[in-house]
């Protein structure tokens, strides 16, 4: 049984031959470059998402940590300046927004 286990363990394996079957030409069996430049495009369209989700989910944590901070701020009885936002713009302080020509109506030197 030894004798037998090193002749298979020392025995060259067979080779697979290296050419394809007779029939079979290397265009039927590789994606060439259409299947390449679509697999590329795949792979660029999911990173670009990833990083649109990441960049998403970022805002609206930061936007629960500002609200969770106001909410503090307002049961303590002191005023989170800063941390308010107005429903009608997302991202400025209720006081900066008031102060902005173009959100009151009036049209700056700029905007007539």
């Amino acid at each position: 049984m030894h004798s037998l286990l090193i002749a298979l363990a020392t025995s060259p394996a067979p080779t697979p031959t290296p050419s394809l079957r007779p029939g079979l030409s290397e265009d039927q069996v590789t994606p060439g470059l259409l299947g390449f430049l679509l697999t590329a495009f795949i792979v660029v369209l999911t990173a670009l998402l990833i990083v649109d989700m990441v960049r998403r989910i970022r805002r609206v944590r930061y936007r629960a940590q500002v609200e969770a901070e106001r909410m503090a701020a307002g049961e303590a009885g002191t005023s989170a300046v800063g941390t308010e936002f107005r429903a009608d713009g997302p991202g400025y302080p209720a006081e900066g927004r008031a102060s902005r020509p173009e959100v009151n109506g009036d049209a700056g030197p700029g905007n007539r």
